[in-house]
């Protein structure tokens, strides 16, 4: 871990998940888009993988990253609207310490202003799990820039003020 400076950005180990029950990693553009989007913002690609919507599934990808102290952030894409196989936050929501529900909240208000009410049926929600930052938002591309440009990217600038996720991460890895 580096030390903080109010200047540099520092480097986190993010994972990406992609659920979908048809997409590959050819036609993964949500997945591709949120990988480059943090190598772009300096952090570096701890790992991508696609799983089938399946709660078990997500649950073992998602408990090795928890598990792996070189992933600081989970980025989810997929599996929260409510169609019949949508199980993304019955999958996630067990394994959080913590729920960030603000970003949910402000997903949802971003939205708004291009969706419109459909807005209403994203189950975007964000949490902690063992000092671990977990971001699950809709499987398009737009929803996923959406909440990268209007939450995500910002909350792991350690630039950010008044207040960011690298903040919370080095303080409870400090008192761990």
């Amino acid at each position: 871990m580096s030390k903080h400076s109010a200047d540099t950005q520092e480097t986190l180990g993010v994972a990406v998940l992609t659920v979908s029950d048809t997409r590959t990693a050819d036609t993964d553009t949500s997945g591709q888009y949120l990988q480059e989007s943090l190598l772009a913002a300096g952090h570096r690609c701890s790992d991508r993988q696609i799983v089938r919507d399946d709660i078990y599934q997500i649950r073992a990808v998602l408990s090795r990253w928890i598990a792996d102290e070189s992933v600081e952030v989970i980025l989810v894409t997929g599996g929260t609207g409510f169609s019949g196989r949508d199980s993304t936050p019955e999958a996630v929501m067990p394994l959080l310490d913590k729920t960030i529900d603000g970003f949910g909240e402000v997903f949802r208000a971003l939205s708004l202003a291009e969706i419109g009410s459909s807005t209403v049926q994203s189950r975007a929600l964000g949490g902690l799990a063992n000092n671990t930052v977990v971001f699950c938002m809709p499987g398009s591309t737009g929803a996923c820039r959406t909440a990268w440009t209007g939450i995500i990217r910002d909350q792991l600038d350690s630039r950010h003020r008044p207040c960011n996720f690298v903040g919370v991460l080095r303080t409870r890895a400090q008192l761990s």
